[in-house]
């Protein structure tokens, strides 16, 4: 991946693994809320947002720092050995 410097003349940095993780459950946390109170209006809006609160904070960190580095490393073994397979004919 190419960065571009900053105007400084340092390179950008992608964030921290913590900081994407926090900002997916920034992007998604409201997302659920939305779609839990669409799913079921009568209810009031407390617990549709505790209950969302819950299911973003049991499911975002276990996606960004177990689930998605396990199938980044299993998407890029498959990509080499596709590149080698290719390579080979």
């Amino acid at each position: 991946m190419h960065t571009q410097p900053h105007a400084e003349g340092a390179p950008n940095q992608p964030p921290s693994v913590h900081v994407r993780a926090f900002l997916t459950w920034l992007v998604i946390f409201p997302e659920v809320t939305l779609v839990n109170w669409l799913l079921s209006p009568s209810e009031p809006l407390g617990p549709i947002v505790l209950r969302s609160l819950i299911v973003t904070l049991a499911v975002i960190p276990p996606a960004v720092y177990l689930f998605v580095p396990l199938l980044l490393k299993a998407w890029v073994r498959i990509a080499d050995a596709r590149t080698a397979r290719g390579r080979a004919r």
